[in-house]
């Protein structure tokens, strides 16, 4: 009889849940249950742009079915006693206001329909002012703070979003008796945890996004948070001061939700961390190897150990002690939109309508032009830049285009646009001491999509690799369940046992890797331009140079 652990992911538009054995990392069964409020999932605002919220309930329901899929897959193979642990990853900084018992206020009457009393999602970017406040105010009094985020605050992040509920939904904020991340929230919710004194806090959430640091005693202090608003002080008070990582059980499972799965009640869930932290443990990451998750957005992730020096890295999401790995600090880079980018394309724009103007289509006509013969040039920041900037007021851009210009070459471009933000983000990595040895991509988009893969080695002048599963955050939830309970020591061993890469490479063809360096000189004057307050950056000459390329590289 094998031994089996699943692991539950809750992305941006749908949960998913994957059954596996823990002895070789093998998918018995995986479900995937689309998120039934709003559009694709999403609460959105037509008034406001940067909202977007989520239903709790979606969270609940999702959990049900998707464990129920995947052992009615497994059928006969796996039984329920068979199941030893759960693992949960998330998006985030998704905070939920909750009440003191923990349930999430938009399970309340008073608060039914109202989009500040659900999930903020991730992307939801209307706090972009207190972001900035923020970030003021912590160079003048505790710069400390924000050295171990990238050296601003971002809208994406946990006080951020707090302090805008406080201001604009003040009704909600004082009806809260506390905020909890989702990847806090979900493993609460299974062990029956939900009081506010009794939920465990990842170190994953509360050191990326909300600041959290052993090195100041956890949290921000109350007395920093006043100087912001006093009602922050409020929260600060409910929150603990201890943080917990992904070898660290949250509880047990309870017996009402085993009954109602079809599992043994008691089996450890291991505490949540981000979707990405755990996709980088499910593709295998350690020192030299920096693992991409490609899909709505991207997330960069590498470890180092603990006992090396390490400087603080300027523009990241973070550097935080046993993040992704125990043992090791985990730096988080990223850009916040990608796939969202080329969704944004087919389906705001439609171009040659919705019958000619597919992701398909337009890839298979995009295939068919090579490096720098659009004369396009695009900037990557639809949804404002995560790293190195840090700056979710930034918008997208693409220069070149004549009366010529064709849909699939603006779709190539934009592709290309997100290349080159990949690699400012592997660069800022290296240029500050690790050094990358291996690049392993995982998500919908490295699996699916060659051409985005062959576009990006060829940009980054790297090899790129591929995760063996299709699932890998939920397969790195897991094997977080497999080393809680007990059948991996730790996470090497985990990673060796349960984690691989395929046999397909994308190697840079050293022609358009040339092209692209070219391309790549004129993307980082635009990217300095626009988004380096005082840089001296001539652009004059952009668009000609990019004609240069066009006319080179069509003769």
């Amino acid at each position: 009889m094998g031994k089996y652990t699943i692991g539950l992911d809750f992305g941006t538009n749908s949960a998913r849940a994957v059954l596996v054995d823990v002895n070789n990392g093998e998918e018995i069964a995986t479900s995937v249950w689309n998120y039934a409020h709003g559009e694709n999932g999403i609460i959105l605002s037509n008034k406001e742009p940067h909202l977007a919220r989520q239903h709790p309930g979606d969270y609940v329901e999702g959990t049900t079915a998707c464990i129920r899929e995947v052992m009615a897959q497994a059928g006969r193979k796996v039984s329920g006693e068979d199941v030893i642990g759960i693992g949960v990853d998330t998006t985030g900084s998704t905070p939920i206001p909750v009440d003191e018992a923990g349930k999430p206020l938009a399970f309340d009457d008073e608060f039914k329909g109202d989009p500040n009393a659900m999930a903020w999602l991730w992307k939801d970017h209307t706090a972009h002012a207190e972001a900035e406040e923020i970030t003021e105010v912590t160079a003048r009094l505790h710069p400390e703070y924000l050295v171990k985020c990238g050296g601003k605050y971002s809208s994406e992040w946990f006080w951020s979003k707090t302090l805008h509920c406080l201001r604009e939904g003040a009704k909600v904020y004082q009806a809260a008796h506390t905020w909890v991340e989702l990847a806090d929230w979900i493993p609460a919710l299974l062990t029956g945890t939900t009081k506010p004194k009794e939920i465990k806090r990842c170190i994953c959430a509360a050191g990326h996004k909300a600041m959290f640091n052993p090195n100041w005693g956890g949290y921000p202090d109350e007395q920093f948070l006043a100087k912001l608003d006093p009602g922050l002080a409020k929260l600060r008070r409910s929150l603990p001061s201890k943080a917990y990582t992904i070898a660290q059980a949250a509880g047990n499972l309870t017996q009402e939700w085993a009954s109602n799965v079809g599992l043994k009640a008691g089996i450890p869930v291991a505490m949540g961390a981000f979707d990405a932290h755990l996709g980088a443990v499910g593709s295998g990451i350690k020192p030299g190897v920096l693992v991409k998750i490609i899909g709505t957005s991207t997330c960069d992730m590498m470890v180092w150990p603990l006992e090396k020096e390490l400087v603080d890295i300027p523009g990241l999401c973070g550097i935080v002690p046993e993040s992704i790995l125990p043992g090791f600090f985990g730096l988080e880079a990223g850009q916040s939109a990608v796939g969202d980018i080329f969704n944004w394309f087919v389906n705001q724009i439609q171009p040659g309508g919705q019958s000619n103007g597919s992701h398909k289509t337009l890839t298979k006509e995009a295939e068919k032009l090579k490096p720098g013969a659009s004369g396009l040039l695009g900037l990557d920041w639809h949804n404002g830049n995560r790293t190195v900037l840090v700056d979710q007021r930034l918008t997208g851009l693409l220069v070149g285009m004549t009366l010529a210009t064709k849909p699939a070459e603006i779709y190539r471009a934009l592709i290309e646009a997100t290349a080159f933000g990949a690699r400012v983000i592997s660069e800022r990595f290296e240029q500050y001491g690790l050094k990358v040895e291996r690049i392993v991509n995982c998500g919908g988009i490295s699996a699916k999509n060659t051409l985005v893969m062959q576009i990006y080695a060829d940009v980054m002048a790297r090899p790129l690799e591929i995760s063996r599963s299709d699932q890998s955050c939920a397969l790195g939830s897991a094997m977080a369940a497999a080393v809680v309970a007990g059948e991996h020591k730790d996470f090497g061993q985990a990673i060796k046992a349960m984690t691989a890469v395929q046999d397909q490479r994308f190697v840079p063809n050293q022609a358009n890797t040339k092209v692209y360096d070219e391309l790549y000189t004129l993307y980082k004057k635009l990217h300095d331009a626009f988004g380096t307050k005082g840089a001296d950056t001539d652009l004059h000459g952009v668009m000609k140079d990019l004609l240069a390329i066009r006319e080179k590289v069509r003769a």
